[in-house]
């Protein structure tokens, strides 16, 4: 696999991927692709990585702020989506290291991820990565008219932040 960074050139991949993900029913509360300005402006503009194979891109990775207060400059929120046609092949876990290595290379301390209860194989990416899970949102929203739990995972890095 190699590593590209998201572009509006091949936005529409990367959109055409999320909506995979959003057609499961446990990886979002959205219920559809943004265009790529909104996208755009909601994610930071480093450490914005798809795994391509040959021209095929296989998945995304992306990081968002979780506050514009200065104090939080270093924290950022993950975002990782798999192609249908890619997931159990190592493609997740290929992406969410090569977002923590990114995300440290740009001075972010601490990666959060809010992931709903049910979707275990992205907990158990996120905990081979070194997240861990740091307590649970029960009922945080509705998605087509059912509650959802969100489990929060955060991941304090080993190199950024440490003095």
């Amino acid at each position: 696999m190699q590593l590209e960074s998201i572009t509006a050139d091949n936005y529409k991949r990367v959109a055409e991927i999320y909506m995979e993900g959003i057609s499961t029913g446990i990886a979002t509360f959205e219920t559809g692709a943004p265009t790529w300005e909104a996208w755009d402006s909601a994610h930071t503009s480093y450490a914005r990585l798809v795994a391509k194979q040959g021209d095929h891109i296989l998945g995304w990775a992306a990081l968002s702020p979780v506050s514009s207060r200065c104090v939080y400059g270093g924290v950022a929120e993950v975002s990782v989506y798999v192609a249908s046609d890619a997931r159990g092949k190592g493609v997740g876990k290929f992406l969410l290291q090569s977002l923590i290595h990114e995300s440290e290379r740009s001075g972010i301390w601490t990666l959060q991820s809010g992931i709903f209860r049910e979707n275990e194989a992205s907990i158990a990416i996120h905990k081979k990565c070194g997240f861990r899970v740091i307590g649970y949102k029960e009922k945080i929203g509705k998605l087509h008219g059912e509650w959802k739990d969100n489990v929060l995972l955060e991941r304090r890095s080993k190199v950024v932040g440490t003095e």
